[in-house]
């Protein structure tokens, strides 16, 4: 109805599509030409349905070309309604969005030249074998079985657990160099998967490195909980997971200083811990990291769609009826925020082009490795931070006060990540406006695990880095970008550098001591 009576906002998108058209009809005129600048669309490098030599015959060029136009099209006509607030207009485009996916050229075999010719090459069984493979993942509904065994192939870090209660278990891992420095590092992860994304094969995991460089490494690995641990709320997840942690590390090692990283949710629950302690006078915290974590949720993405009152209530029905809520009944979710690549291209992989499954690796692995969410936590979350935005208004509670990350004094560490589409880097950047501290910012290529699992030697990675002093004066993330240095590789060294510049001189490590289980421990595989 907006869109209706909007007579300027018609003639703008008239001319649009007047100059666009033109444009295309210029291209197909002079044979479709392979050169991007003549192009009347360019997609981003991350839409990967137009790409290979097959595309580039005039015809098929032509179709993709027609497709993007219209794309570009509905994008501004959603957009750009005047009177539609911008989360009403965020919802159009992703709708939209959706139903152009849906129709996309390479979605059919008469119009994807990849699928023609395999089709030609094979004589239709591509096509049998896709129909066989409809059949029996309708009728049998599995899901993709985790390939990587726990303890073998990933979580494979030497280590014990050395605490255990009813949420978490705690690991330390063993020191592989003669002196470490005096501070312990403790990563919090999120609960909503496995711990070991931090911990995965031995090249990229992420604990080995940090014992490499001479820290002492602690992890939280969480329970997965049942419909018996309904009642447990974000109180006890901070009351049972970092807290506890970090007294158990204080009595083990006998040092007071720890370095603190905390992975998406669990970099949330970090931040809320320490401006717990800030306030109450608690300076155990020698620094805070935060990898790919919000603070801030008033734009929390597109993942902010599948979040309003009725959403959220709903979720709290079901969830009251079961307990919890199941991993599976998430990624739908998250399926549809990266449809392409998620959902369509691996239909076209699987049904049209005839393709075996590939091999999972190790990340694809913990993603198949999925847990549950109590049902008062994931309540909690959702209203407090999603919905209502306490913790960044100064409206949260901890023990029945309320905190401010305003109270933090520890330096921070952020690592945003620049095609995030759970926890996007503009939103993970908003700790710049709350920390009373220097906050370095680094931004990573890649997505939310991708982009944190940037080992060294990892091909194709740059990151920038730059560091806003408490003192100095605001930046906007724009501004961000002019003054941060960008590097080529990990930004994995930058911050062991930053961890060090912390952290006193090396001395011996702290002794294991007793244990309970050796890691990865017992609640990691859970089912």
């Amino acid at each position: 109805m907006h869109f209706a009576t909007a007579p300027d906002l018609h003639v703008d998108l008239a001319k649009s599509a007047t100059e666009g058209w033109m444009e295309w009809l210029r291209y197909v005129s002079s044979g479709c030409p392979d050169d991007p600048d003549l192009q009347p669309v360019t997609p981003p490098k991350t839409d990967r349905r137009f790409t290979g030599p097959e595309w580039q015959y005039p015809s098929f060029a032509a179709a993709a070309q027609a497709f993007l136009l219209t794309e570009e099209l509905a994008e501004k006509a959603a957009r750009n309604v005047p009177g539609l607030a911008p989360s009403r207009q965020a919802s159009m485009a992703f709708l939209t969005r959706q139903i152009l996916d849906a129709v996309s050229p390479s979605n059919f075999p008469m119009t994807n030249p990849k699928v023609l010719a395999r089709t030609l090459q094979t004589g239709g069984a591509n096509i049998h074998h896709g129909l066989d493979r409809v059949v029996r993942d309708v009728t049998s509904g599995e899901q993709p079985a985790k390939t990587a065994k726990i303890g073998k192939d990933v979580a494979t870090a030497p280590g014990r657990v050395v605490y255990r209660n009813h949420l978490i278990e705690l690991i330390q891992y063993e020191p592989t160099t003669e002196q470490v420095h005096p501070e312990s590092v403790l990563i919090v992860p999120a609960w909503i998967m496995k711990y070991y994304i931090l911990d995965l094969s031995p090249g990229n995991s992420l604990v080995r490195y940090l014992t490499e460089q001479g820290f002492t490494v602690f992890m939280i690995s969480w329970r997965n909980p049942t419909a018996e641990d309904a009642h447990y709320g974000m109180q006890d997840y901070l009351d049972l997971g970092p807290r506890a942690a970090l007294d158990v590390i204080a009595d083990r090692t006998g040092m007071h200083s720890v370095h603190a990283a905390g992975y998406c949710l669990g970099g949330t629950l970090l931040s809320i811990a320490a401006a717990a302690m800030a306030r109450d006078g608690d300076n155990r915290l020698a620094s805070m990291t935060l990898l790919a974590a919000q603070t801030d949720f008033s734009e929390p993405g597109e993942l902010s769609l599948f979040i309003d009152e009725s959403q959220v209530s709903f979720l709290e029905d079901v969830m009251h009826a079961q307990g919890y809520l199941d991993a599976s009944q998430m990624m739908s979710a998250f399926q549809m925020l990266r449809s392409n690549d998620l959902v369509w291209s691996q239909m076209i992989h699987k049904y049209l082009l005839g393709d075996e499954d590939a091999p999972m690796n190790d990340l694809m692995s913990w993603n198949a490795d999925t847990t549950r969410l109590p049902a008062r936590m994931h309540s909690e979350y959702l209203r407090h931070m999603f919905l209502n935005n306490d913790l960044a208004a100064g409206r949260y509670h901890v023990d029945g006060h309320h905190i401010s990350l305003r109270d933090i004094r520890s330096p921070v560490f952020a690592v945003g990540t620049e095609t995030d589409h759970i926890a996007p880097w503009t939103s993970v950047f908003k700790i710049h406006n709350f920390a009373h501290a220097d906050v370095t910012f680094a931004l990573t290529n890649g997505g939310h695990n991708a982009g944190v699992l940037s080992e060294p030697g990892h091909r194709y990675r740059h990151y920038r880095l730059h560091t806003v002093r408490d003192q100095g004066k605001a930046l906007s993330p724009e501004d961000w970008m002019q003054a941060a240095q960008r590097e080529d590789g990990s930004w994995w060294p930058a911050w062991a550098a930053w961890l060090a510049d912390k952290s006193g001189p090396k001395g011996q490590p702290p002794k294991m001591g007793k244990a309970l289980d050796d890691a990865p421990g017992t609640y990691v595989f859970q089912e």
